[in-house]
């Protein structure tokens, strides 16, 4: 089907469900369920699994990063189901990364979209993810900077979108979530070229 002809109520549609369900905060209510403070008064304010690690432990940590991660791959892999067009696939995939940087639940203060972005580039396509994955885990284990290896993951996501799609809107999505992730990291930016980032499961 040809994108322009992809009816504009069922873009409409999964946009607003990719929107509503990335919008759920993983992290708060892991949080609630397993007595744990709320992640967003605690360590650096942020809902998600790297300040959930610090000062939740392990086992909150992993159900946030897979459940923010469940977020994208959901409306996404749903519109691959559908069998619907690049376009649908990558306003989709968009939608549920903004409800997580901008959830309407929560006063539009959401996290910084890393997991969730990974969801949605799996859901695009589990060659995107899992370069992307790749990248980030191998930053992770030489630097141990959960933001570096988030911000150098975005930075070549749309590249690998491109070279797996050859979709330019799907790249161009792409291109806007890395973009929205660089300027939700902007503190950890200023905090890794001072020196004063803190590594992967250090404490506050």
């Amino acid at each position: 089907m040809d994108t322009l002809q992809q009816p504009i109520i069922l873009i409409l549609a999964f946009s607003l469900f990719g929107y509503l369900l990335g919008s759920v905060s993983t992290s708060i209510i892991t949080c609630k369920a397993m007595g744990l403070p709320d992640p967003r008064k605690v360590g650096s304010g942020n809902p998600g699994a790297t300040n959930v690690l610090r000062e939740g432990g392990k086992k909150a940590a992993v159900i946030t990063l897979f459940g923010d991660m469940l977020k994208g791959v959901i409306p996404v892999s749903l519109a691959h189901v559908f069998a619907m067009t690049d376009m649908l696939i990558a306003v989709t995939g968009l939608a549920a990364f903004l409800g997580h940087v901008y959830p309407v639940y929560y006063g539009f203060k959401g996290g910084k979209g890393v997991a969730t972005l990974l969801g949605v580039l799996i859901g695009t396509h589990w060659m995107i993810g899992l370069g992307a994955i790749l990248i980030w885990l191998s930053m992770a284990f030489t630097f141990r900077y959960s933001s570096l290896s988030a911000l150098v993951a975005a930075l070549f996501s749309p590249l690998l979108a491109w070279l797996v799609t050859h979709s330019a809107v799907i790249a161009t999505t792409t291109a806007l979530m890395a973009a929205l992730l660089y300027w939700r990291h902007r503190t950890n930016i200023i905090n890794l070229l001072s020196g004063a980032e803190d590594k992967i499961g250090a404490k506050k």
